[in-house]
């Protein structure tokens, strides 16, 4: 080996042992930082063994992103009525970003309401969550399973 090649490796190997030695901040830190997100909507729909329901809403979230959407409620199960959420509210959690509001979420609930209309429900997305509550008009009775979409406008 000549002294330029064993120069060479040895200062290859200084260099390597060097880095191996600096900190290193782990790649993940940024993809588990949790935001939370709200909705605001009004929503309209009947049910007659089959549930269906649309709407449309403004989604904010703490990092400064905001959309409007379109939400549609389909499902079924024994349930009659006709209603209207008007001042419906969301808090959406377990979240990176707005990409992570959009989709599907599963829906299950019991509605009972004459003239006033209210609805309470945690819905889910995976390991995102939707907790919804709104007032409005209408009436409903029954017990139902379904879908809770939310898509951008």
């Amino acid at each position: 080996m000549s002294k330029r090649t064993l120069g060479l490796t040895a200062a290859l190997m200084l260099c390597a042992g060097a880095m191996t030695a600096l900190p290193v901040a782990p790649v993940h830190a940024a993809e588990t930082a949790k935001v939370e997100c709200h909705l605001k909507f009004k929503l309209s729909g009947w049910s007659l063994i089959y549930k269906h329901a649309e709407g449309t809403g403004f989604v904010t979230c703490d990092n400064g992103q905001s959309a409007p959407v379109k939400i549609s409620v389909v499902g079924g199960g024994l349930t009659a009525g006709k209603f209207r959420i008007d001042h419906g509210k969301g808090e959406i959690s377990d979240v990176r970003s707005i990409a992570d509001v959009f989709g599907d979420y599963a829906q299950a609930g019991a509605e009972a309401g004459v003239v006033k209309s209210g609805t309470a429900q945690v819905l889910t997305k995976g390991t995102t969550s939707l907790a919804l509550a709104g007032t409005g008009e209408g009436v409903n009775l029954g017990v139902s399973v379904g879908k809770f979409t939310i898509s951008r406008r």
